[in-house]
């Protein structure tokens, strides 16, 4: 009787582990597309603050562009200009306007080559963007025609091993049962644990003597006395047991 109601446990729990991978998955599985809808609306976005920017530096450019060339012309007419002044003061004065025409012309050949740096750069990230949402709605496109099989193929598992659960509760007696359930709302997977040399595999401690040999006499389910886990002696559940296998694999099925 210990030895099925071991068996029982064990397969329980391999149930009750599968059961909540499979509903992490039917949860995360979405959060996953939207992830990516997130991801992929950021970066557009930033392309949109991008574009915005590349027309600043464009009108920039354009307005320096004018600028530059409506100082030529005012420098040809200074030139012009010189060779018909009368006297040395309007000679001089031609000169400074040309030399303050010159160094403007300068200063603005200097704005124009960093702003076709800048709008260089600009350019290099919007094509990187552009290329990463494009990355980025092939992986969508992909997700969401997984998805719906995906799901599905998992929730039709779960409903599966939730048959399967209740026929190993029901193998049951009801106070083993309530006590694996009790710990297991209080204490992460696993619930019961197999005990190897002396030591607990589930909080890797040692049971005091006593209890061990009480474990290993097999006549009544025990609790680690250090993490209040269901344990068992390991050799008293062998992976290899033909009766083990075909349970396991009916709960794969």
């Amino acid at each position: 009787m210990y030895q099925k109601q071991i068996e029982q446990l064990v397969m329980l729990q391999s149930i009750d582990g599968e059961m909540i991978t499979l509903t992490a998955e039917l949860r995360n599985a979405p959060l996953e597309i939207q992830g990516l809808e997130q991801k992929n609306a950021e970066i557009e976005q930033s392309m949109a603050l991008v574009k915005d920017k590349l027309g600043y530096l464009e009108n920039q450019l354009t307005r320096l562009e004018s600028e530059n060339e409506e100082d030529h012309v005012r420098m040809r007419k200074s030139k012009s200009k010189m060779m018909a002044v009368g006297n040395s003061k309007e000679y001089h004065a031609m000169v400074r306007e040309m030399d303050n025409l010159e160094k403007q012309t300068r200063v603005r050949d200097e704005e124009r080559t960093a702003l076709r740096e800048e709008l260089d750069r600009q350019v290099k990230a919007e094509a990187d963007m552009a290329e990463q949402v494009t990355a980025i709605n092939q992986e969508l496109e992909q997700a969401r025609a997984g998805l719906t099989e995906r799901m599905e193929k998992a929730q039709k598992r779960l409903d599966h091993l939730s048959v399967s659960r209740k026929s190993a509760c029901k193998a049951l007696p009801p106070p083993i049962l309530s006590r694996y359930e009790f710990i297991r709302s209080r204490l992460a997977n696993p619930v019961i644990v197999p005990v190897d040399n002396g030591v607990c595999s589930g909080c890797n401690i040692s049971i005091p003597p006593q209890s061990y040999i009480e474990l290993q006499k097999g006549q009544q389910i025990l609790s680690c006395p250090n993490c209040q886990r269901l344990i068992y002696w390991a050799q008293h559940v062998q992976p290899d047991e033909p009766e083990v296998q075909a349970t396991a694999a009916g709960s794969r099925g």
